[in-house]
């Protein structure tokens, strides 16, 4: 019999190409973070442990903007850089929060244009805060990259300052622990923080690193000017709705005497007409402002779309 020659080579295993879906981890630290942050909120109130009280504060302050920023590393880590996009969370978070405190300080006092003022610095340090950090990365550029690094310092800068919002409500006027208006507030701030200081920030973005050179420089164009004029009049308007509602109830339903009162700053009980007018205002002018900022970002996401 002849000699069997030796066996056929094995066929290799098909492989599955990968599909391109993102991991999604971002979504199940989400869903799970939530459940952690119920599980303290409900531990704190059952125990009265004040320990927990940081991780509450961390937890509920961090949750939606870490989520982005989990997010941006899984669908642009590898284009831009998970370092980058984390430093811009962190760094320039930190940076805005720092530089805002002290212009604000120095430069801002009770007045009319307060909230214009606040909304022009605020947005005028995370931009520089991002210039500062992507300075380096000369490749970095775009309208694309501007809206995804501008949303990482917006979303940081939101984290930082949703803590220290937190924290002061955890104490009333009268010196006591009001764990309610903890919980209150974050929950407010969490679910805003979407349409706030990551939205302004990320068409901030877009519009200096769209306007960036090839060879790295930044220009400061009639464009980025509008740009920050408008996203700081956004901000703005979405401090002063809270004011805006509060004065418009006032001149449409106030007598006589209640608008002598309110012109020397007092605020006298109001009735419930002036309550649901309040609440209508108040929730349809911060309705209003997000509709505009979000429409603005999406009309600047097509265009980076088309964009070579």
């Amino acid at each position: 019999m002849p000699h069997p020659g030796p066996p056929p080579p094995l066929a290799p295993t098909p492989v599955r190409p990968p599909s391109g879906a993102p991991p999604r981890l971002w979504a199940r630290c989400l869903g799970g973070g939530l459940a952690l942050w119920v599980l303290a909120v409900l531990v704190t109130c059952a125990t009265q442990n004040t320990n927990l009280l940081p991780t509450l504060i961390l937890l509920g302050s961090f949750l939606v903007p870490g989520c982005f920023a989990l997010w941006a590393c899984e669908r642009y880590g590898r284009e831009l850089g998970t370092g980058l996009l984390l430093g811009c969370f962190v760094v320039g978070g930190v940076l805005g929060v720092l530089g805002a405190s002290v212009l604000e300080y120095y430069l801002l006092y009770p007045s009319v244009p307060l909230f214009l003022g606040v909304g022009l610095i605020e947005e005028a340090v995370k931009g520089l805060a991002l210039v500062l950090l992507v300075r380096r990365h000369r490749a970095v550029r775009g309208t694309r990259a501007g809206l995804v690094l501008g949303a990482a310092v917006g979303f940081g800068f939101a984290a930082f300052e949703s803590s220290g919002y937190a924290f002061n409500a955890l104490f009333t006027v009268r010196g006591t622990i009001s764990l309610r208006g903890l919980v209150e507030t974050e929950v407010l701030r969490g679910l805003l923080a979407p349409f706030g200081h990551g939205l302004w920030t990320a068409i901030l973005g877009g519009a200096l690193l769209g306007a960036r050179r090839a060879d790295g420089r930044f220009r400061l164009t009639g464009g980025v000017v509008a740009t920050y004029l408008g996203v700081a009049v956004l901000h703005a308007l979405w401090d002063a709705v809270n004011g805006i509602a509060v004065w418009l109830v006032y001149r449409l339903t106030a007598t006589g005497a209640e608008r002598a009162l309110f012109e020397f700053g007092y605020l006298p009980r109001p009735t419930d007409r002036q309550k649901h007018l309040y609440t209508l205002f108040s929730d349809g002018g911060l309705l209003l402002v997000a509709l505009a900022g979000v429409a603005w970002l999406l009309s600047r996401t097509r265009a980076a779309r088309r964009a070579p």
